[in-house]
């Protein structure tokens, strides 16, 4: 639509033209209960929006945002506009402009489907209505008419209309209620702070609701925690608050800032496309934090980093934001690094640097490796760039690198820089050059060099120890080699491990700052011969670690003998990097994680072996092998299945891997076993999570019909239930099954978000390349219109989802060029995806020839 996509360029016009004071925002959602639904167009609710904002430039002309069905008036400055005149659907012209103005919107804005907006959700369960809002970057608009950019904060108050019985909750607290006429209840809140439109907040409905408080001094915040009715017997706030009080503590003994927002409620809410948002006193997350069977502690410790991640964007982003979108990093990848560094000294999760070491940066060494690759600081022209931004690079890479940061600078600088930036920016906006400047106050170190270095240069460095030895077998001589387009420094660890009572471990180590592209590592000169170097050790950096042979020698047959989690989890990641390069065989990353992940005592790392191990038998491994990989694969999970501690974690993530991998008639017999109860597996609790995790294999199989399907809905007749039964009935073998799935996510906008999802991952099985292949030139048929005609999260689904990447042949690959030199012109976001798709499959291209030739 036109006016939709806002330019860097546009906000920065609008930003040098316009000072925002205030806004008042009243809602009246008593509409989303209404049984009937309207005919020949979207439900919708009012929404009238009074902002009172200054021009520098009395009479210039500019715009306010809004995307909605209808406007009913428009009024400046008392003066009433013609909304046929002055709204095209996505902006609202002002023109003539005072030195101070007042505009009135009354506007009848739409419900959403798709997570953007205003989300309404029905709840299969109960048929109660649940209400959230979710902005980021920019759709507060579907809500209210604003001046939409993070550089135009403002104060808010929020009076919102909701039907009888139903409890409502916005970014301030709650400073009345009274009857509404015509029924419901109208609520008043609180002024906020002035803070940017993609943060305010709405939730409402019947939500379950679990109070708290958290104490320190004369400080008092109240704490709330919210979720469905029906997810109300298994949530476990008294963790969610535990984990809050001590982030709490952690932040105010680190940033010397207390919480300036007043309240903090969190909200665990229904199909919801991210992981959470950091709206101030308003956080929201995807539900399926709600735990409805039993999971493992990595699943916790997910939760836990995601509460803290949002917990530190109320200083980093809400208190002090970026002017725009190019410093996304400001706010993700500070998030990203404290939620880790938090955990790791105020939780019981304090092995979280394992995880990040194992998880999160694999997302940025993907993402860096994409032909999409950006600097951190990245260049922003629109929104549909803001969009996609949202990635690997701008979380995990940017924490990395502010790791790296933090040995570069020490920590205590880098937290009286943090300090400083926040007393210097509250309430503000800022750029790149803001936090450099505090940094390098504090350190004395060169900012702009090291930011030239991590921040404004793309790619990711391989770094491979170089080592010659001495008559004695000492080293003579220990250097670090440094590949990649940009060199950067780097201040990294170098462990030299050994074998000692049938453990390799660490007995020397030094730190040194690599620079340029060989560097000598003096500090280990005359050591014993290790068996194993390992560069990045302790995983100051962020980069590629690679191996000299003797050390990959040792792996291959001493992996799992390696003591310290980090150093096993960061030798892991090297070979799963050497894997997705090309230079070591999927078929052998297979062999190594069948012969040592049953060894593997962090279950988070456990739990990214498996699905890598899925992804290099998937895509990385020549088609010759992939079936015996595939039989390997289900052969090694039910052994460590069988041999796991009856009841343990470990046993409840061999017997998911088994149901993932399960390939022969005897896998899926003791599949159904496990389902109907005439197998067991001592100690396995097969709960209603782990029975879908069974059955949708089964029905990819064709051993699940419609009717079996439908018969574990009964069973678990909730939402969860449904996305499950959705993917499920997608995945089954059948022509017909597949158009039908196709129609109802590319030719219908009829599913939400969620089922959208659920359809796309049922469709798209690895057992049904050839059942799938038809779709492959629908695909490129059907993408244009698809992202013209849907919202940006269910054009991004569908683009990522859908494209071919089972069809892993030189011919899918020509199609994608095909489409690419055809559609020069479309949407830089969308060529950007499908750039990506490209490049993934290009990636698993070559890894199969390099696995094919393993196999001669």
């Amino acid at each position: 639509m036109p006016g939709e996509n806002l330019s860097r360029d546009e906000a920065h016009e609008r930003a040098e033209l316009l000072s925002v004071d205030a806004y008042e925002v009243e809602l009246d959602l008593r509409s989303a209960v209404d049984e009937a639904e309207p005919e020949g167009g979207p439900r919708t609710f009012r929404s009238v929006t009074t902002v009172t904002f200054r021009a520098h430039r009395p009479g210039v002309t500019t715009f306010a945002d809004l995307i909605a069905p209808s406007v009913n008036s428009v009024t400046l400055n008392g003066e009433t506009l013609d909304p046929a005149a002055v709204f095209d659907g996505t902006r609202i012209t002002l023109t003539g402009l005072a030195a101070e103005n007042t505009l009135v919107v009354d506007a009848n804005c739409a419900y959403s489907r798709t997570g953007e907006g205003m989300h309404r959700f029905v709840d299969p369960e109960d048929g109660e209505v649940y209400l959230y809002t979710q902005y980021e970057p920019a759709d507060a608009r579907r809500v209210y008419a604003n001046f939409e950019q993070p550089d135009l904060k403002a104060p808010y108050r929020f009076r919102v209309t909701v039907p009888e019985g139903w409890q409502v909750w916005s970014n301030g607290a709650e400073e009345s209620r009274e009857a509404a006429a015509e029924g419901g209840t109208a609520v008043r809140f609180a002024e906020t702070k002035p803070i940017s439109t993609y943060i305010t907040c709405v939730v409402a409905g019947p939500y379950h609701y679990v109070t708290d408080v958290y104490r320190r001094g004369d400080l008092e915040i109240p704490l709330g925690a919210m979720c469905r009715k029906g997810l109300a017997k298994h949530f476990d706030a008294d963790d969610v608050f535990l984990v809050t009080k001590q982030g709490f503590d952690f932040f105010h003994d680190n940033f010397d800032f207390p919480y300036p927002f007043g309240k903090y409620d969190q909200a665990f809410v229904p199909e919801y496309n991210l992981g959470a948002m950091e709206n101030p006193g308003m956080v929201t997350f995807r539900e399926e934090y709600i735990f409805r069977g039993k999971v493992t502690r990595a699943s916790y410790e997910r939760r836990c980093n995601t509460i803290l991640h949002e917990m530190a964007h109320m200083w980093f982003g809400d208190l002090v934001t970026m002017k725009w979108w190019d410093d996304l990093w400001l706010k993700e990848s500070f998030a990203d690094f404290m939620g880790s560094f938090s955990q790791v000294e105020a939780t019981r999760f304090d092995q979280a640097w394992v995880t990040f070491a194992n998880n999160r940066k694999a997302w940025a060494y993907r993402a860096d490796q994409l032909p999409s690759t950006h600097p951190i600081t990245a260049d922003i022209r629109d929104l549909e760039d803001a969009k996609l931004n949202f990635d690997g690079i701008t979380y995990a890479k940017g924490a990395a690198v502010l790791k790296q940061l933090v040995a570069y600078v020490g920590r205590d600088a880098f937290l009286e820089g943090a300090r400083r930036y926040f007393k210097a920016n509250a309430y503000g906006n800022t750029t790149l050059d803001d936090l450099l400047t505090v940094l390098g106050e504090v350190s004395g170190r060169d900012m702009a060099g090291w930011s030239r270095s991590w921040l404004q240069t793309a790619g990711v460095n391989a770094l491979t120890p170089e080592v010659a030895y001495d008559a004695e077998g000492r080293i003579a001589e220990l250097a670090v080699v440094q590949d990649g387009d940009e060199l950067r420094p780097h201040r990294v660890g170098v462990g030299l491990y050994r074998a000692e009572a049938g453990a390799l471990v660490r007995y020397a180590r030094a730190e040194v700052d690599v620079a340029g592209a060989r560097t000598a590592v003096a500090e280990l000169a005359g050591a014993e011969r290790p068996d194993l170097v390992l560069v990045n050790d302790e995983d100051l950096t962020y980069c590629k670690i690679r191996f000299d042979d003797g050390s990959l020698a040792t792996l291959r047959k001493h992996l799992g003998d390696i003591a310290d989690p980090l150093a096993r989890a960061l030798c892991w990641s090297a070979l799963w990097n050497l894997t997705r390069d090309g230079l070591l065989p999927a078929r052998d990353f297979v062999s190594l994680v069948l012969a040592f992940a049953g060894r593997e005592g962090d279950v988070g790392v456990l739990q990214m072996l498996h699905a890598q191990a899925r992804t290099a038998v998937t895509h990385y491994a020549a088609p010759a092998w992939r079936e015996q990989g595939g039989r390997e694969l289900a052969a090694g999970a039910l052994h460590e299945l069988r041999l796991a501690e009856p009841g343990s974690e470990h046993q409840l993530l061999w017997a998911r891997f088994f149901a993932a991998t399960a390939t022969t008639e005897a896998d899926h017999v003791l599949l159904e076993g496990l389902l109907d109860g005439t197998a067991r597996i001592d100690g396995l609790d097969v709960d209603q999570e782990l029975r879908w995790d069974l059955l949708e294999p089964l029905a990819a199989a064709g051993r699940a019909d419609a009717a079996r399907i439908d018969a574990e809905l009964a069973r678990d007749d909730t939402a969860s239930g449904k996305r499950h039964s959705v993917r499920c009935l997608a995945a089954r073998p059948s022509e017909a099954v597949k158009a039908q799935a196709w129609a109802a996510v590319v030719e219908s906008d009829a599913l939400s978000n969620a089922l959208a999802e659920a359809t796309i991952a049922g469709f798209q099985q690895p057992s049904q390349r050839a059942l799938t292949a038809p779709y492959a030139p629908k695909y490129f048929e059907a993408v244009t219109r698809v992202w013209a005609e849907r919202s940006i999260q269910i054009g991004m689904d569908v683009v990522r989802g859908l494209y071919p990447a089972l069809q892993d042949s030189p011919a899918t690959l020509e199609a994608t060029d095909a489409w690419l030199a055809a559609h020069a012109d479309a949407a830089p976001a969308l060529r950007r995806l499908v750039l990506e798709a490209r490049d993934d499959l290009a990636r698993a291209l070559r890894a199969q020839e390099r696995d094919a030739l393993a196999g001669v």
